[in-house]
């Protein structure tokens, strides 16, 4: 059963000569980059190896959140939200955006001190965050079977269309002015007297000044050709959708068995709440030691295996010529096999605790490759070896609602303007100047 399906995306169809920006990668990072840059005027060309939104940016749970979040994220997430109440109107189309809360239940790994502590990182936020239980949690889960002693409820979080929003930004990008290029892999920078001076495509060389590298999980193999040590590895997440059913909750859940969100087309999306694949290749063992605290404390939601992929990430050309035909052009798009055994696993559970969905079916399941980095949190940074290159990618399974905020950010970055937050805990450098590393649950 193949993945979700983005809305059509319709290409540009001329390579510009030149710009002042080239944005690499058309998941909801790099649109969100575009559009931020042509609304101010910024000359753009986003270029996509395959389709926008195909990859993660659609197959992710639709989840826009600020709760359960590290608390470095924030202030960014605080910036996306603010983003996200705006950006129909804005573009002129529909992400499908709601503010419909979220439920963090008090279960297992999350108990009711840890959700109880975490909320302390957004005392005085105006967030209306507060524990929640009885009669009050009743109301919000209808149709729980057996319902968990307490939750976290964060009323001003919401959820999005996942194959909706990243083409309705990149639309709006593009009316701005901005250049959309899909089937159209950068294969690499050109470099001269140590700046960016250009990208090199499959279809010839642009110049620019810039480069903003949001790749998601291929950001690596891309930064690497250029020199850059970018320490990320990828991690595949299974998901389901339901037939429609006018029965269950409104606000977005998530337990330790499962995780569920309703869709605007009336079913659920649902998901393992905590089990995630990893596929061991040879990027594990090169950074297994810059991983070695995240594994520790996330041992439990990890399933490790070896899968086919060692042999074809150990095949996969890790440096090349701009003449040469790249790795992201003989995978235009990264459709991994959904975990069978976390499709059932994710199903039963919701279904134990919601029985009204015993009348329903599994219209789709998908698998999707989540780029994270050692410590949970994104890189969006200058590259200060390489003046005009700059990331945005690792968002490590929390890019999607977060994502608006990160395209301003990058695009704040990109052009020297005073940044909408402080990316110091962001910045590419920290795994190199002795900083610690590890993610940072906020309990």
């Amino acid at each position: 059963m193949p993945g979700p399906r983005p809305t059509d995306f319709y290409s540009d169809l001329a390579l510009p000569k030149q710009v002042e920006v080239v944005v690499v990668g058309g998941g909801i990072i790099g649109v969100s980059a575009a559009l931020e840059l042509a609304e101010r005027g910024v000359s753009v060309l986003l270029c996509e190896k395959g389709q926008i939104g195909a990859e993660q940016s659609s197959r992710n749970w639709g989840w826009v959140r600020l709760g359960m979040r590290d608390p470095r994220e924030i202030p960014l997430m605080q910036a996306a939200l603010e983003i996200w109440d705006g950006l129909d109107d804005r573009l002129g189309r529909s992400t499908g955006f709601v503010r419909s809360g979220i439920l963090f239940a008090a279960s297992g790994r999350r108990s009711v001190g840890n959700l109880e502590r975490w909320a302390r990182h957004v005392d005085g936020l105006e967030t209306r965050a507060r524990m929640i239980e009885g009669a009050e949690l009743a109301a919000h889960l209808p149709g729980h079977s057996k319902l968990p002693r307490a939750a976290l409820f964060m009323p001003q979080d919401g959820r999005a269309e996942p194959q909706w929003a990243a083409p309705a930004v990149a639309e709006g990008a593009r009316d701005r002015g901005a250049q959309i290029l899909t089937a159209c892999a950068v294969r690499s920078v050109d470099v001269e007297a140590g700046q960016v001076t250009g990208v090199y495509t499959e279809r010839g060389r642009v110049a620019c000044s810039r480069v903003i590298l949001a790749g998601g999980a291929w950001s690596r193999l891309f930064a690497g050709n250029a020199g850059v040590s970018l320490p990320q590895l990828k991690v595949l997440n299974t998901v389901l959708r339901s037939s429609p059913t006018v029965e269950g909750p409104n606000a977005a859940y998530w337990s330790d068995g499962f995780a569920m969100r309703r869709r605007a087309d009336g079913g659920f999306t649902i998901a393992a709440g905590t089990q995630n694949t990893v596929d061991l290749v040879p990027d594990s063992l090169r950074l297994a030691h810059r991983f070695l605290p995240a594994f520790r404390q996330e041992w439990r939601s990890l399933r490790f295996r070896l899968s086919r992929r060692w042999l074809e990430e150990a095949q996969q050309a890790r440096q090349w010529q701009p003449g040469d035909v790249t790795p992201f052009e003989l995978t235009r798009i990264l459709d991994p096999e959904p975990s069978q055994k976390h499709l059932r696993r994710a199903w039963n559970a919701a279904r134990r605790a919601f029985p009204m969905l015993d009348g329903s079916e599994i219209m789709q399941s998908w698998a999707g490759m989540i780029d994270v980095t050692p410590d949970a949190i994104p890189v969006i940074s200058d590259v200060p070896a390489l003046p005009g290159l700059f990331i945005a990618t690792g968002f490590s399974g929390h890019g999607f609602g977060i994502g608006p905020g990160a395209g301003r950010l990058v695009a704040d970055l990109a052009t020297g303007e005073t940044p909408v937050v402080d990316p110091w805990a962001f910045r590419l450098s920290r795994f190199s100047d002795g900083s610690r590393v590890a993610p940072d649950p906020g309990y």
